[in-house]
């Protein structure tokens, strides 16, 4: 009975082997970059309204769409702004496209334009 498992495991190694073992890929390009479309999902705006500007703070609150880079649903929300010209650009009820992103723990809003 052991030789049998043995010889099974043996059996389904030599076959489980993975197709592209060997110089198999030995002509694809590894340093190719990520596609346009993946780079683009990836600094991706967002829709959102601004609800509430503090410049005491630094803080916008933003009634916005999914954040899917930091998996967050849509909901309203207040954000730190990277830099002190966002909060003076940003008024109550602007639509805006922002991008918000994790800095040192911090949601914030790292781009910021508003939609005419």
């Amino acid at each position: 009975m052991k030789n049998l498992i043995v010889a099974t495991a043996a059996f389904a190694a030599v076959f489980a082997t993975p197709a592209f073992a060997g110089d198999d890929m030995a002509g694809m390009n590894m340093s190719a970059k990520p596609s346009a479309a993946k780079a683009s999902s990836n600094a991706a705006l967002t829709d959102a309204e601004v609800k509430k500007v503090d410049a005491t703070t630094g803080m916008i609150t933003l009634k916005h769409g999914a954040l899917e880079n930091v998996g967050m649903p849509p909901m309203t929300m207040a954000f730190k702004a990277k830099d002190a010209a966002m909060v003076t650009q940003a008024h109550e009820g602007d639509k805006v496209r922002v991008r918000i992103e994790n800095v040192d723990g911090n949601l914030t809003i790292v781009r910021l334009e508003k939609q005419s």
